[in-house]
Formats: C-alpha cells, structure tokens, sequence
C-alpha cells in the first residue's frame, strides 16, 4: 500500500446528494474494482447540510483519506448549447430560470458529445462541510452519466426513441437528434397518472410516430406494469430497461439501494 499524506492512492470517493437522499460509495481499484455503497438515514428536522455533517461524525467511510472525490449533485438543469456557453454568465442565466438559489454555489457539467452545458445548483451549506474535509472535489450533475450513457445506446437501431428515468418522485425525459438534445425537463411524478400524461404530451409535442418509434423507462418506475399496458394502448414500442440486463449483470446492479445514476457512472464513467 502506497500513501502519499495519509491519502490512499487507489481509493476513491463518491457522494451522492439529492433533494431528499444522500449515499456514499468507494471504489478500491486494487482490489479488482471493489465497491462499497452506504445510504444514509437521514434525519428529519435537520437540513441536509446538518446530516452531512453528521454523517462524517458517524459514517465509517467517511472516516477515510481519498486521493478522489466526486460529488454528485441532483438538482435543478439549465442546459445550454455548447456554443452558447459563457461561464461568466452561468449564474444570471441559473437565477433567471430557477429561483431560490441565491445562496447557492452555480457550477456545471460539459457534455461535449451532446454538444451542451449542464447548469446545476449546489447547496451553499452543503458545500461548506465539504470543503471543511477534502481539499479538492469535482461536483457533476448526477443525471449526467445517464444522458451520456443513453445517448450512445440511442444509436441502437433506427428508430427515434425517448427515454424516461424515474427517481425519487420525479421523471427525467428526453430525447435526442443529431448529437443534441431534440428534448430534455424534469417533472415531478409521483404516481404514474402524472407520468403517463406528460410521456404522451411529449411524445405528441416532439411528433414521434406511434407505429414506429420507441419509448424506454427506466429507474423507479410507478405502478410499472399499469403504466406499461397504459403507454401500449398509444405507442407500439413500450419497453423498461433492466440494468442488470444492460450492464451484462454487473456487480453493482445488485446492489440494494443504488440508484440508476450512480450504476450507470460505475459501469460507464461521466
């Protein structure tokens, strides 16, 4: 074992915050990839900010030194054209679109091969207890792996396709054209009355073809088989993604508690 400052060279650290989750996973590349994954029972009452902190007082993880750290961060998305992008004016264009972000760090993710900018929000407070325990962090948005990943998958085929992935309450859609966005929102979905509506809007708004195109969720999915024979009534190709079927049963598909985003960035990177 080779240390450098108490830092272990080959161990690396990744956080995941959401709206109302938090989770940690290391990776040990000289032990053939090992990954160990601890989600957070958080504590209500408290800001997330505050089980953060708590979580470094309690989490044997965290207890560790990292030669890397990444942080994942869902929040809300401004995406901008790649050639549009000016990083000076991410924060206006941030706090014009989303407010109550004020206090808020404004950074963002590239994706050049979609030929855009991520545009995310990271909690002030939360990044304070950050900083306060690791010298250097890399912050991407945690839909970002996904995008990336499904836009290569997207190429399967000919047919026009538009994907759909559920996570704590919220559905994330999108489609793509061209090496680009055709169609990329978020919408809170909590059951799958919700989702089926805005999925027929959409696939109606960006005029895919019911008889030919396809439609794929993936994640969380509500109610899945009603929404399923639901979505078939409108649109011949319906289908799920199963990870451990995609990913050729990678280690971390069965892993209880992981979520799509996070799998997808172990299997496929950022």
């Amino acid at each position: 074992m080779q240390e450098n400052n108490n830092i272990v060279n080959h161990l690396r650290l990744i956080i995941r915050i959401s709206r109302n989750s938090l989770a940690f996973a290391s990776v040990n590349s000289e032990n053939e990839g090992q990954i160990s994954f601890e989600p957070y029972l958080l504590h209500s009452g408290i800001s997330m900010a505050a089980n953060l902190r708590e979580a470094f007082r309690s989490q044997e993880m965290l207890q560790r030194k990292y030669a890397r750290v990444l942080v994942m961060i869902d929040s809300p998305t401004l995406m901008v054209p790649l050639e549009m992008f000016h990083e000076e004016e991410q924060r206006t264009l941030y706090l014009h679109t989303y407010q109550g972000h004020e206090q808020d760090e404004i950074t963002h993710t590239v994706l050049p091969d979609l030929n855009c900018v991520a545009v995310f929000s990271v909690n002030r407070d939360q990044k304070l207890v950050l900083d306060d325990h690791f010298e250097q962090l890399t912050f991407i948005a945690a839909i970002a792996p996904v995008w990336r990943y499904l836009h290569q998958r997207s190429y399967m085929g000919v047919r026009d396709k538009l994907y759909a992935y559920f996570h704590e309450h919220h559905m994330e859609v999108f489609s793509y054209g061209q090496n680009r966005f055709k169609f990329c929102n978020t919408f809170e979905a909590r059951d799958a009355h919700d989702a089926l509506y805005y999925l027929l809007y959409i696939w109606k708004q960006i005029a895919l073809l019911a008889d030919r195109d396809e439609i794929h969720l993936v994640g969380d999915i509500p109610e899945r088989e009603w929404l399923m024979t639901e979505l078939q009534k409108y649109i011949k190709r319906v289908y799920t993604i199963n990870p451990a079927g995609d990913f050729n049963r990678s280690a971390v598909t069965q892993i209880e508690g992981m979520s799509y985003d996070l799998m997808t960035l172990f299997v496929k990177g950022r």
